[in-house]
């Protein structure tokens, strides 16, 4: 199995916000993405931070694009984001900012802010790691707008660009959102899937990826602890053949939480995972004629 280079590929630019990798071949309407693996620290940031590089990367679900690495090969493309979570969160809609950060602005381009914008965890995170401040104090809404510009808004673009490419061959589309958990959130689970309470995907995708994770020995819990973000949300919607579903990956599973380091499970977690990804594309067929 290739492996992805975890700072970026040699056709992407050290700088690039996204990168996307296709098949040969599409074979199916799946469309892979890992939003909040990125690696790629600007080195303005760092400088800015009141957090460590160690700290700053307890955010990431670190990984996370390695443990999908075969979809290509198996006929689906991978869209990855490059940039950390910590400097702008791809999983949250463009006006989830942070009154704390931004003051009075915040709440006069988001009107009511959210509760992840408010806990400190909006599309400009405040808090990172352990729940720890990034700064020292707030920030200009000129930063928040090219931080948008730069990174958030090329990922969706990649990453809408792929899920259309989906719907013009197959006539429509399912998003694989991928992403890891801290095992104190996961409640003993070892994959969460997200639908949203099925609104977000048709249940027969849902029920399809619960019994391939079921299959491999993992135990799968849906919507609980995590029902999804904001990418199902914008790119679900079910009634016009555009399937959004979330899968968390517990990291204890693969890799020492403290540390990122990989363990000796990230390997045989993989193998599974791609046996995962061959059966829904394998059965994707008969999912799309069960879902139209």
């Amino acid at each position: 199995m290739n492996e992805i280079p975890h700072h970026g590929a040699p056709d992407a630019a050290p700088d690039a916000a996204v990168q996307v990798i296709r098949p040969t071949g599409l074979r199916s309407r799946f469309v892979f993405a890992s939003p909040h693996s990125g690696s790629a620290y600007p080195a303005a940031f760092l400088d800015r931070s009141a957090l460590s590089l160690a700290e700053l990367r307890r955010s990431e679900d670190a990984h996370v694009d390695a443990l999908m690495a075969d979809a290509p090969g198996l006929g689906a493309p991978l869209v990855r984001a490059l940039f950390p979570r910590s400097l702008i969160d791809p999983n949250r809609a463009e006006t989830e900012l942070d009154p704390v950060l931004f003051g009075p602005q915040a709440h006069a381009i988001a009107g009511r802010i959210s509760q992840r914008a408010a806990a400190g965890l909006g599309i400009v995170p405040r808090l990172a790691g352990e729940g720890c401040a990034i700064y020292d104090g707030p920030l200009e809404m000129a930063e928040a707008e090219a931080r948008i510009r730069l990174y958030y808004r090329p990922y969706h673009a990649a990453l809408a660009a792929e899920l259309e490419a989906a719907r013009a061959s197959f006539g429509s589309s399912v998003l694989i959102d991928c992403h890891s958990m801290p095992s104190a959130s996961a409640r003993g689970a070892d994959i969460v899937l997200g639908d949203r309470f099925g609104a977000s995907c048709a249940p027969e995708i849902t029920d399809c990826a619960e019994r391939l994770f079921r299959a491999e020995g993992f135990r799968v819990v849906r919507n609980r602890p995590y029902a999804g973000g904001f990418s199902t949300e914008h790119y679900g919607c079910p009634a016009e053949g555009r399937h959004a579903l979330q899968i968390e990956i517990n990291r204890a599973l693969y890799m020492h939480e403290r540390s990122l380091a990989r363990t000796v499970g990230f390997d045989r977690l993989r193998e599974k995972i791609a046996r995962v990804t061959a059966g829904l594309i394998a059965t994707d067929t008969g999912l799309a004629r069960a879902a139209e």
